[in-house]
């Protein structure tokens, strides 16, 4: 099995495309592919404060339900967006805005056509994906050793926000320990969330969440090769959304 897990896109579709392209994938028959038959992985947060959320929640909707090609994740913005849609009374902050406003552009077939994307993706993606065949779990926001293979609401607050401890930084944004400096496991833990200036492997985990959104880059981890590769963001450079 040869695996390409991309980090969080947030929006940004013409990245996406770029970065596929990238690595080799192409379209044939109504088909998104890869010659080597590869597959495709998302760590979540498909969606908020890109331009173009909507689209990215088409794609990867192909990939992962029709095609029945790709592993997806869902990351606390997606959490956030699946609950709008619900009809939950959630606040339009933080990013949120952004794609309700794109969604807000629709027409109404166009609206309940995205909706059921991204509901049908949420209420069918696990916590967290355990690939065994490459020794790797897939989690939004990282998974310590000793919650692999458990459900539940602190499993679910630690994949969808990381190891919160209830105290907020200045900026507002909460205070999270590094998990990673703890784990020890064999198995590659793969994820994103915060982001960073590259992709930063600690132990037997990868951050791959480069800050797209944030004018740095959006990146892959490729399986079983262990290589990482990226493409430039279009968007404006912003130095306080990077803590690494």
């Amino acid at each position: 099995m040869k695996l390409d897990i991309i980090g969080d896109i947030h929006g940004c579709y013409q990245e996406l495309q770029t970065l596929l392209k990238e690595l080799g994938y192409k379209w044939e028959n109504d088909q998104f592919h890869h010659p080597e038959d590869r597959t495709l992985a998302f760590v979540g947060d498909l969606t908020d404060r890109g331009p173009r959320s909507l689209e990215v929640i088409r794609f990867v909707y192909q990939m992962v339900v029709e095609q029945k090609n790709g592993y997806y994740v869902p990351g606390n913005h997606c959490d956030k967006l699946y609950r709008f849609f619900l009809g939950n009374n959630v606040k339009q902050q933080h990013g949120l805005e952004t794609t309700v406003a794109e969604y807000k552009q629709l027409t109404k077939q166009e609206k309940d056509e995205v909706k059921h994307m991204m509901i049908t993706l949420y209420e069918n993606a696990p916590l967290y994906h355990v690939i065994n065949e490459l020794q790797t779990v897939i989690a939004h926001a990282g998974i310590p050793e000793k919650y692999i293979g458990l459900h539940g609401k602190k499993v679910k607050t630690f994949v969808l926000y990381g190891d919160i401890t209830g105290e907020k930084l200045a900026d507002g944004r909460p205070v999270r320990k590094d998990w990673a400096q703890d784990y020890h496991g064999n198995r590659w833990i793969v994820y994103g969330h915060t982001p960073v200036l590259e992709p930063r492997f600690v132990n037997q985990t990868v951050n791959i969440d480069t800050g797209c959104v944030f004018g740095n880059k959006l990146t892959a981890f490729r399986l079983p090769e262990k290589e990482i590769v990226s493409v430039k963001s279009s968007l404006p450079f912003v130095e306080e959304k990077f803590r690494y």
